[in-house]
């Protein structure tokens, strides 16, 4: 299904976004871009949206089960507006947003399915939830370069952490229950990051409602839909296991030739399972068993 622009896909494709969740993909480059796809799918997601430009391709088997929305992935907040412009045409439908070589893991993923989850997490009156962005990398960027490896994905098993998320409204004092995540790749090699591009929290998973609005920063215009938990106890997070970074520090001309290897001490095979996520303390499974 292939749409010429998103308001081609709001006229012909609309219904698909009736009944979520719904997962957004936009696509800069066709690094595992299938893989993606395919992963989101077996979550259970109900409709796949991929953002795409006209010179990548879909594999044979997503041509048809995929939307395929033309979109301009280098453009001014292209993601921030096209999730905004989503958001608009369906309240009440959740969303899931990510690039191409993004996946999607929460607790117990592979024997419940996204939906199941979010019903869940909705009987707890939450309509948002915190997602940290987990990188992944190539432990060799001589035979990846690029970084992406879907074979032999690493991750860093420590160096995360947290710091409070200040409301210079209130005078500097600490938002409530907000926090702003740091780790990865990014704090490893920060001084190729600029530092508004440095957290690692996103609020990936969210229900749409008029008015509501994504920020570039990945938080939105609702503050609660920026917390990570309910005031009576702790709620279920999720990550993203993310190439991005990696591949973006390994090919930008800044920092390709600062950078030999991203291995160190700290890393260990990604499992692509999520109970190694569960027991690194990457998410949080909450009240759910």
């Amino acid at each position: 299904m292939h749409y010429d622009g998103l308001e081609d896909f709001l006229r012909r494709g609309r219904a698909a976004l009736a009944r979520g969740p719904v997962a957004v993909v936009l696509a800069e480059d066709g690094a595992a871009l299938d893989t993606t796809l395919r992963h989101h799918q077996q979550l259970g997601f109900r409709a796949v949206l991929c953002l795409m430009p006209d010179a990548l391709a879909l594999a044979p088997d997503l041509v048809e089960s995929v939307h395929r929305i033309r979109h301009d992935p280098w453009a001014e907040d292209a993601l921030t507006r096209a999730v905004n412009r989503l958001t608009d045409a369906a309240p009440g439908t959740w969303f899931f947003y990510c690039h191409n070589a993004e996946f999607l893991f929460y607790p117990f993923c592979e024997t419940r399915t996204v939906g199941e989850m979010l019903a869940f997490h909705a009987e707890e009156r939450r309509d948002a939830m915190l997602t940290f962005v987990v990188d992944l990398y190539a432990p060799d960027l001589a035979e990846a370069p690029d970084a992406v490896s879907l074979d032999h994905a690493m991750l860093d098993r420590t160096g995360y952490y947290a710091l409070a998320r200040l409301a210079p409204a209130n005078h500097g004092h600490p938002k409530e229950r907000q926090l702003d995540f740091f780790g990865g790749l990014r704090w490893r090699f920060e001084e190729h990051v600029p530092p508004d591009r440095r957290k690692i929290d996103r609020v990936s998973l969210f229900r749409a409602k008029p008015g509501l609005r994504l920020r570039a920063d990945h938080t939105f215009s609702d503050e609660e839909y920026n917390t990570y938990a309910c005031p009576w106890h702790n709620n279920l997070t999720a990550a993203v296991a993310s190439f991005r970074t990696a591949k973006a520090l390994a090919t930008n001309p800044g920092s390709r030739d600062a950078i030999r290897s991203f291995r160190w001490r700290n890393s260990v095979p990604f499992e692509w399972h999520s109970r190694q996520l569960l027991d690194l303390g990457l998410m949080e499974p909450g009240q759910w068993f």
